[in-house]
């Protein structure tokens, strides 16, 4: 493991199926909600959410939000999932994972963290030992601290890339994240 390097990189949180998360002996999957599953203004979620959320509970895969948001929004996106949400996180402190892992009886080996940010989601996850995973922001957010930390983010996925020359992989994830930069500047 690198630090800041994700563990793997997919197109979006759809790309990340039960048989690859059981292929990794994954049981709880610590996930983000904004620009991870939905985006920000995204208030619930919609009937892919719903399904993508259904197969990985039918596969025997556990998922708990981890959320830095405040809990009026993660509680708000989850009602209707049911699932665990662990908000006002603090990512990249542990504290939060260490409480999901806990309450679900596991240990990091059977976790992983999914989310959209090198500097917490991923880093959250290396810090407890979970495998990471990181998918490109949905949509980003455009003041210039979520820019300065896209920008701050480039090196570790480019080392990524480096260690997994997926030229298809690598492509789009180059063009979401210029698109993004077009949009917001």
């Amino acid at each position: 493991m690198s630090f800041g390097v994700p563990d793997y990189i997919f197109r979006d949180y759809l790309s990340v199926t039960p048989e690859f998360l059981t292929s990794l002996g994954v049981k709880l999957v610590i996930c983000d909600i904004d620009n991870t599953i939905a985006p920000y203004e995204v208030a619930e979620p919609d009937e892919v959410i719903g399904a993508w959320f259904a197969s990985m509970k039918a596969a025997g895969i556990r998922f708990v939000f981890v959320s830095n948001n405040h809990s009026e929004r993660a509680d708000l996106f989850n009602k209707t999932l049911g699932l665990t949400v662990y908000a006002n996180a603090k990512k990249p402190l542990t504290g939060a994972l260490t409480r999901a892992l806990t309450d679900a009886g596991l240990t990091p080996k059977d976790g992983a963290s999914l989310g959209d940010q090198i500097f917490t989601d991923v880093l959250a996850g290396q810090f407890k030992g979970l495998k990471t995973i990181l998918v490109p922001p949905i949509k980003d957010k455009t003041n210039f601290f979520f820019r300065a930390k896209r920008f701050l983010e480039r090196p570790f996925i480019a080392s990524y890339f480096r260690k997994h020359p997926d030229d298809e992989l690598k492509a789009y994830w180059n063009s979401k994240t210029r698109n993004l930069k077009e949009k917001h500047g």
